[in-house]
């Protein structure tokens, strides 16, 4: 299997979608298997047109002075079955009552399909409104909903985002993507000890990376990442420079951990608390990472003290 992980970004909708016909056209043969559109506001989702492959909208405007962005997701020949699931949102009232509606949904689909959240499920993203006074709840449903499937310290968790972002569908305070793999394939997660501890040891439940093994191919799923140490504390409180290159140093060992590198990421989401920090970042990140697939973003870290995370995907 091949794949593909391609940021394209264009000033507004409109010109997108004709960037986006004109890039599909230069790989004909690849199949769109996911796509997720970066809006700088909800009312722009009534500018896109209903598509077949599953698609996800939200509110986390680009930094670079583009009003939208998108992440597509191309395959050809697959050697496994991807399931990807988008846009999943609860009219619940409140965070920890969404979260659990919708993870429960979610797994009643996978059980339909005869998957397993807990073994087919490898990697979800969890976009929170308000972030400073939502995540608590999504927190509180996900690991009471994770202990009811035996997703526990002791067995194992998702890799996953947990980030500040705002859905399109009105009332919604929280939303997942997700994907999920059906065929041969073995998963081994990756923890980078001693850069990272465990994420349950500061009260959430994931994993810090996930390295999938299926033919001969590999690919390496990175959590949300921030500027974190071994001991779950945050490091360089208030300087974004310095907060930048221990977040990088902390992707790098669990590149390294799953057997990879840099040279193999196909794709980065970078995630800024402040706007005004994009002249600060940008030029580290075309510097390190010259025409490299990126997009920068502006979304709030789940501690106020954290001022960039990113995640990637290796292949």
């Amino acid at each position: 299997m091949k794949e593909l992980h391609e940021i394209l970004e264009a000033p507004d909708v409109p010109s997108l979608l004709e960037l986006q016909n004109s890039f599909l056209e230069i790989f004909k043969g690849y199949e769109v298997s996911f796509k997720r559109y970066f809006l700088s506001s909800a009312a722009q989702r009534r500018e896109f047109p209903e598509e077949t492959v599953p698609v996800s909208y939200i509110v986390q405007p680009p930094l670079d002075g583009n009003s939208v962005a998108v992440w597509i997701y191309l395959v050809k020949d697959p050697e496994i079955e991807l399931v990807w699931k988008s846009g999943a949102v609860s009219s619940l009232d409140g965070s920890e009552n969404q979260t659990r509606e919708i993870l429960e949904e979610y797994e009643s689909e996978l059980l339909s399909r005869g998957l397993s959240f807990r073994e087919n499920c490898v990697r979800t993203w969890f976009f929170v409104h308000d972030i400073d006074n939502n995540y608590a709840g999504m927190v509180k449903a996900r690991r009471e909903n994770f202990e009811s499937e035996n997703l526990i310290p002791s067995t194992h968790y998702i890799a996953s985002t947990g980030i500040c972002g705002s859905p399109v569908t009105e009332g919604a305070l929280v939303q997942m993507d997700a994907l999920s793999v059906c065929g041969d394939f073995s998963q081994r997660y990756l923890y980078a000890p001693a850069y990272l501890n465990p994420t349950y040891e500061y009260g959430v439940t994931f994993e810090r990376g996930v390295r999938l093994d299926f033919g001969g191919n590999r690919m390496i799923f990175i959590s949300g990442t921030a500027s974190i140490d071994n001991r779950g504390r945050v490091v360089h409180v208030g300087d974004v420079v310095a907060q930048t290159f221990r977040m990088w140093q902390n992707v790098e060992a669990l590149l390294a951990e799953g057997g990879s590198g840099w040279e193999d990421v196909q794709m980065m989401l970078v995630y800024l608390r402040n706007a005004e920090d994009y002249s600060l970042v940008a030029p580290l990140f075309e510097e390190r990472f010259p025409g490299g697939t990126y997009v920068i973003l502006q979304a709030p870290v789940c501690r106020p003290d954290w001022l960039i995370e990113m995640e990637c995907i290796a292949c």
